[in-house]
C-alpha cells in the first residue's frame, strides 16, 4: 500500500521524497521510471552529481544490444540480458528510437579456440537466445568477406542503439509520471534520521523514506556512505576505441568479435557498427588512473591510491601483471592495437583508423582478487544498492528496473 511521506517531517532537508534514486545513468533512470509508473502516488526523485543525465557509462557506451551468449546459464546476467534485450527493442520501436539489427559473428581464428566457441553456443541456447548458428569458413566469408577464421558463431539478433537517446526517453517517461531529476546533487553523506534517510549533497539535503542507489563507478563509495560493506570494490577499467575511416568501413558489415578469454570479463578487440554508420574498433581494457579518467593521461591520485590499497586489486595484479602490462603497452601503440585487430581482419592497416571515443567500465572486484562476473543487487538497512552492473547493464536496463522495482516493493512495503 502506497503511503506518501507526510509534509513537514523533514525540517532539516530542503527537499523531501518517498523514494530517492541515486544516479541518472540508464539503470537509475529506468528504475525511477518504473517505480513512478507503478506507484504514481509516491514522490520519487533522481539525484546526480552532473549537470546532465547519462554523462558517464551510459553516454559513452558503444551501443550494442547484447544477446546473452556470454553469461553463465542461471545467472542474473543471463536472465536479465535476454529479457532486457527483448524489452529494449520493443521499447525503442514504441518510442521511434532507431535501432540497427545488424547481427554479429564471434570468430574462432584458430582450431584451439573451437571448444570455447562451442561453449558460447551452448550457453546461448541454454539462455534462450534465438537464431544461433555455428557456421563454417564459407558462410563466414559470405557474411564478412574480409574476416578470417576457421569457424564462427552467428548471432543474428544482436543490434545497436544510441543509449543516450534511450536514457533521455526514460527520463521523459519519468517526468511525465510525476518524477523529478535533481542535477548537480553529488551525494556526500547518507544517514538515518527519525526512520528516514538524509542524503547530504553540495546543493542541499534530500530526505527520503527509501533509497535506491545506482551509482555506477561510485557504487562502492555510495554503499559505504550508507554503512554498507566495502566489498566488492569498484576498479575502473578504461576502454579506448579507434574508428575506421569512412572509405574503409566496407571491411566489416556488422559486429565482429573474437572468441573471448574466459579468464576475463572483457570481450577483446572487436568491431562495432553504430546507428550513424560509423565503425568502432576496440576496446582494449587497461586500468584507469581515475574513475572518470577517459584520457590516457588523466590521473586522480585519490582514486588511484584507493585502487592500489584494495586487497583484491593487489591479488589480481600479482596474478595477471603480464596481461595487464601487455594491454597497457598496446594502449599507447596504434600499431600494436591494429595488429591485434588484424588477427580478425588481415587487410587492416594503421592508416585505416583514427582515434575514437573512450569509456570507463565500473568493474566490481572481490577481496580475493576475483572479478565479479554477475550483477550484484543488495538490500541493506532500508536501501537497495546496485553494486555491480557493467555490460550488459544498458541492454538489461528495463529488466534490471523490473527486478529492482519488485525488490523495492517487497523490501519497502510500497
Amino acid at each position: 500500500m502506497d503511503d506518501p511521506l507526510p509534509a513537514g517531517t523533514a525540517a532539516a532537508a530542503d527537499r523531501r521524497a518517498d523514494v530517492a534514486v541515486i544516479g541518472a545513468g540508464i539503470v537509475g533512470l529506468s528504475t525511477a521510471r518504473l517505480l513512478a509508473l507503478r506507484h504514481p502516488r509516491l514522490r520519487i526523485v533522481v539525484l546526480d552529481k552532473e549537470q546532465a543525465i547519462a554523462r558517464h557509462q551510459t553516454g559513452r557506451n558503444s551501443g550494442v544490444i547484447h544477446s546473452g551468449i556470454y553469461y553463465a546459464p542461471g545467472s542474473l546476467k543471463a536472465e536479465l540480458c535476454v529479457r532486457g534485450a527483448a524489452a529494449l527493442s520493443a521499447y525503442c520501436d514504441e518510442k521511434g528510437i532507431p535501432t540497427l539489427r545488424c547481427g554479429k559473428v564471434v570468430v574462432a581464428r584458430l582450431p584451439q579456440e573451437l571448444p570455447r566457441l562451442e561453449e558460447l553456443h551452448r550457453r546461448g541456447v541454454a539462455n534462450g537466445v534465438a537464431g544461433l548458428e555455428l557456421i563454417g569458413r564459407e558462410r563466414l566469408r559470405e557474411l564478412e568477406p574480409h574476416v578470417a577464421g576457421v569457424r564462427a558463431l552467428h548471432v543474428p539478433g544482436t543490434g545497436v542503439v544510441d543509449y543516450g537517446r534511450v536514457a533521455s526517453a526514460y527520463a521523459e517517461d519519468f517526468a511525465a509520471a510525476g518524477g523529478e531529476v535533481l542535477l548537480g546533487r553529488e551525494v556526500t553523506g547518507i544517514r538515518r534520521v527519525r526512520g528516514r534517510v538524509l542524503l547530504e549533497t553540495g546543493a542541499g539535503s534530500v530526505e527520503a523514506r527509501h533509497v535506491v542507489a545506482c551509482a555506477g563507478v561510485y557504487a562502492d563509495r555510495v554503499a559505504r556512505l550508507g554503512g554498507g560493506d566495502p566489498e566488492p570494490r569498484i576498479v575502473p577499467f578504461r576502454g579506448d576505441y579507434y574508428a575506421l575511416k569512412p572509405e574503409r568501413r566496407h571491411l566489416v558489415n556488422a559486429l565482429v568479435y573474437p572468441v573471448p578469454d574466459p579468464g576475463f570479463p572483457f570481450l577483446g578487440i572487436h568491431t562495432t557498427l553504430r546507428v550513424d554508420g560509423s565503425v568502432l574498433l576496440g576496446p582494449n581494457a587497461v586500468l584507469a588512473f581515475a574513475r572518470e579518467g577517459y584520457g590516457r593521461f588523466d590521473v586522480s591520485l585519490g582514486d588511484l591510491a584507493e585502487t592500489l590499497r584494495a586487497p583484491g586489486f593487489r591479488r589480481i595484479a600479482r596474478r595477471y601483471w603480464r596481461t595487464g602490462l601487455g594491454e597497457t603497452v598496446r594502449d599507447y601503440s596504434k600499431r600494436l592495437f591494429v595488429a591485434s585487430a588484424r588477427r580478425l581482419i588481415p587487410e587492416l592497416e594503421p592508416s585505416d583508423v583514427v582515434p575514437g571515443p573512450a569509456g570507463i567500465r565500473a568493474q566490481a572486484l572481490a577481496a580475493d582478487g576475483t572479478l565479479v562476473d554477475d550483477f550484484v543487487l543488495e538490500h541493506r538497512d532500508g536501501a537497495i544498492h546496485v553494486r555491480n552492473a557493467p555490460s550488459p547493464g544498458a541492454t538489461s536496463s528495463l529488466a534490471i528496473a523490473e527486478r529492482l522495482s519488485d525488490l523495492a516493493g517487497e523490501a519497502f512495503g510500497l
